[in-house]
């Protein structure tokens, strides 16, 4: 998986496309993320302690992982990511566009 929790990442197909979150949860099995702000979808909800009043809730749905690169920390566009080893024989991601390394 390119993607892992915590990532900047801009979506770069389908209705959302161009827009950019935060990733919040990733299921590799389903290679899906849950990206902040991203695919938003209405769920109706009953009243329960969570919310009392009950109605229509905005909330984030999956989105495959395919439609989103992630962000370049110098250019701020979106890249590829690569793996190579570091200075101390670490594996770590580096983007693609401009070989910075991904935190």
């Amino acid at each position: 998986m390119h993607i892992k929790k915590g990532d900047i990442v801009i979506v770069n197909a389908g209705v959302n496309k161009g827009q950019e979150g935060k990733v919040l949860e990733v299921f590799p099995e389903k290679q899906r993320a849950i990206v902040e702000g991203v695919n938003m979808v209405s769920k109706h909800t009953k009243p329960n302690a969570e919310s009392p009043q009950g109605g229509i809730i905005k909330k984030e749905a999956p989105i495959h992982i395919s439609n989103l690169n992630v962000k370049d920390p110098s250019t701020g566009k979106a890249t590829r990511i690569g793996r190579k080893l570091n200075d101390n024989g670490k594996l770590v991601r580096y983007s693609k566009k401009s070989g910075e390394e991904i935190k």
